[in-house]
């Protein structure tokens, strides 16, 4: 998990399935799912907020509890979708961020995310590691959500 790959509103895209998907080339495998860089890497700053917000448009902002509208509409609305379908919320991890810093936050998501069978990363859209579990994704109707 590296820095670079924590998006301004708190989503770690290490554990995103387009950019899992991306870096485990899964559609050569057959399986179909949107590839993604990240956010930062792609230039985007945030998928998600940016052209919403003209703070992180300026550049102003790096996440988006320095914002002081934080945390606003909009992320309070990607979040709540967050915690109810992905079991993780942006608004907790940009917090803890803030009180505990990036490099405790990674720690922390290393071992939130780790496979129990591999010790990769799994998915937080679905709970697949891609390493171990791609046969389960191939599968997968809905690619996008995890089996209750």
């Amino acid at each position: 998990m590296e820095e670079r790959l924590v998006a301004p509103c708190g989503m770690n895209c290490a554990i995103c399935s387009g950019y899992m998907a991306l870096t485990h080339d899964v559609k050569s495998k057959g399986i179909r799912i949107p590839y993604c860089k990240g956010c930062r890497p792609r230039g985007k700053e945030c998928a998600f907020l940016k052209k919403h917000c003209k703070l992180l448009m300026e550049g102003k902002v790096k996440l988006c509890y320095e914002c002081p509208s934080y945390p606003c509409t909009r992320l309070k609305g990607l979040d709540k979708r967050y915690r109810s379908l992905f079991r993780m919320s942006m608004i907790e991890n940009l917090n803890f961020i803030q009180k505990e810093g990036i490099t405790s936050f990674l720690r922390k998501e290393e071992a939130k995310w780790k496979c129990v069978k591999c010790s990769s990363v799994i998915s937080c859209h679905n709970g697949i590691c891609f390493d171990c579990g791609l046969s389960l994704l191939a599968e997968k109707k809905q690619k996008y959500r995890w089996e209750e």
